[in-house]
């Protein structure tokens, strides 16, 4: 019992170190958060320009979607990327074990991937205290896009139970090609690999029904790899494009998905680990 206690004892210290960390900085942290919302202009009125110039009727459609579908799914991807995002999580990781930071995790029993996350989720909650008004106003300007209202209370709790699964998956994800470092130098290109493939097949720009026409679908391809958890699986939901009793398969592949990629991290930190260990590190 004293060891568990003690562990949560550091994890609450570190977490604490970490929020104050992020507020020390927190005029720059808030003007950086409230400029992530300029796109959303840009976006809303390029969705409103491609339906004007399919028919100038509201009923057209896109894949099923209406313009006011369009642009609800657009913000809803907008939360799901706020959830899912890590932005420089890959390199540090990897910078860590370059210049020989990583040693301190080695010494101590300090778990890194759980300091780590730790890490994150205090700047999330930061980030999100910061971002709620501006969010909260986004949404009531934008109400009369949501079209179909709330959604049934059932919906609204597979939502955020897929904006936590989107969290964990964006950090374990990105964790995994940051322990690449262990037996690269530079994994650069292996994270920009990954960020092209998240920012078009994850579904943060667009739906992923846009992917199916007559002639080629790439439905299938999506399907088989976990990005669309990361933006277009809590969008689809709230907006209520997945039939309710699919909805607890669906979380339960996302809670697959999350556990393989939680596994999969620890198996590459204790090779990476040993590997490491066995060159001097």
């Amino acid at each position: 019992m004293s060891a568990i206690r003690a562990r949560l004892m550091s994890g609450w210290t570190f977490f604490r170190i970490s929020l104050e960390e992020r507020l020390v900085y927190r005029g720059d942290f808030m003007l950086g958060t409230l400029m992530r919302f300029l796109p959303i202009v840009t976006q809303i009125f390029l969705w409103w320009a491609i339906f004007e110039s399919i028919s100038s009727s509201s009923k057209a459609t896109i894949a099923g979607y209406t313009r006011e579908d369009m642009i609800a799914y657009y913000l809803l991807a907008m939360v799901s990327r706020a959830f899912s995002s890590m932005p420089g999580l890959t390199g540090g990781i990897a910078l860590q074990i370059q210049t020989g930071e990583i040693k301190k995790f080695l010494i101590q029993p300090i778990d890194m991937l759980g300091c780590l996350l730790l890490q994150r989720t205090a700047h999330k909650l930061v980030y999100y205290v910061i971002a709620a008004i501006p969010f909260a106003l986004v949404f009531y300007l934008c109400r009369d896009f949501f079209t179909r209202g709330w959604p049934p209370m059932e919906v609204l709790v597979a939502f955020v139970l897929s904006l936590v699964m989107a969290f964990l998956m964006g950090f374990f994800i990105e964790a995994c090609i940051g322990l690449v470092g262990f037996w690269f130098l530079e994994i650069t290109s292996l994270a920009f690999v990954y960020m092209l493939l998240n920012f078009f097949l994850s579904g943060h720009m667009f739906p992923l029904d846009l992917l199916t026409t007559e002639s080629v679908d790439l439905r299938v391809f999506v399907e088989a790899i976990p990005l669309k958890y990361l933006g277009y699986f809590p969008a689809a939901i709230f907006l209520e494009k997945i039939p309710h009793d699919q909805l607890a398969v669906q979380l339960a592949i996302e809670a697959v998905w999350l556990l393989f990629f939680i596994l999969l991290s620890r198996i590459l930190w204790a090779r990476g680990v040993r590997r490491y260990s066995g060159f001097g590190g």
